[in-house]
């Protein structure tokens, strides 16, 4: 029997949102500051002459028909493109809520396109998997190396890596269901920002400072479309020791920053304790290959 393959697949978070305009497509263009949380979902490989697709964990009832899942999704787009592409049977343990705000389905997708690579000997540079990532979702192509990047068009533009601090930050989603093509409607007549990314800072404090002048252009629409968001940023920006809260993409998920992990550890115990309806974790932000190690 062959070794399954395994790779996580982090959450991506959006710290900052900016929605730059509308194309002739219907597509929005963003600009946005992405980053990487410890918390993950986890996929594997096992080679084989036949593809297919398991899915289990505490959030794989919400998944829908494998099917349509993005991990069967990308490997069509990625066979599409090599041709003679060894798959196998993929398992997807789901710890993360689904259609979320934080690109649970894209990061799947990217560590499917990952592991494929691994199988084929493809080079983590080759086109193909750049082909295959756009192909599959928005989202995908930031999720694939998993660094922390400014994301702009509608996914496809995206700088080189920069260095952030690891910060520490409690995730939380209220467990309602929040379409994206909702909030994205409801932002026709709100004002965003106009204030176009500058240089990232790579120090705490100066982040905070520089979160303070880019928001998320959708957090508006999106309470205005659930209540529940709303909920979430009021709980959060009480919790002690909390320095930024934030809405992550479309939401309904969001995140507080902390000083240090003991202090977001703990607030997430309280949120718990107050809130057992909902989703929260304790996590770090910043690229993968710092959140997950």
């Amino acid at each position: 029997m062959t070794t399954p393959l395994t790779e996580k697949a982090p959450a991506k978070i959006n710290l900052t949102l900016r929605v730059v305009g509308r194309r002739a497509d219907g597509y929005h263009e963003l600009d946005s500051l992405v980053v990487f949380a410890g918390v993950a979902d986890t996929v594997t490989l096992e080679p084989a002459a036949e593809t297919t697709l398991a899915i289990d964990g505490p959030n794989a009832t919400a998944c829908g028909p494998d099917a349509d899942n993005l991990v069967l999704k990308a490997e069509r787009a990625l066979r599409a493109d090599v041709g003679r592409l060894r798959g196998g049977h993929f398992r997807l343990q789901k710890n993360l809520p689904v259609a979320a705000g934080i690109g649970g389905g894209s990061a799947d997708a990217a560590a499917a396109l990952r592991l494929l690579a691994r199988v084929n000997g493809l080079p983590a540079d080759h086109p193909a998997l750049a082909a295959a990532a756009l192909a599959t979702g928005a989202d995908v192509p930031v999720c694939l190396a998993s660094a922390a990047r400014v994301m702009r068009g509608v996914g496809e533009i995206l700088s080189a890596p920069v260095a952030l601090p690891a910060l520490p930050a409690v995730l939380v989603n209220p467990g309602v269901p929040l379409a994206t093509r909702d909030v994205f409607k409801a932002i026709a007549g709100m004002r965003g920002s106009d204030v176009a990314l500058g240089p990232v800072p790579d120090e705490a404090e100066a982040l905070f400072a520089y979160l303070d002048t880019h928001g998320n252009d959708l957090t508006a629409p999106a309470v205005a479309c659930e209540p529940a968001v709303g909920a979430v940023l009021d709980a959060l920006g009480q919790l002690p020791g909390v320095r930024r809260t934030r809405m992550s993409g479309s939401g309904p998920t969001c995140f507080a920053l902390f000083d240090g992990t003991e202090q977001a550890e703990a607030a997430a115990r309280q949120l718990k304790a107050a809130r057992p309806d909902w989703w929260v974790e304790a996590t770090r932000l910043g690229s993968a290959a710092t959140v997950l190690a």
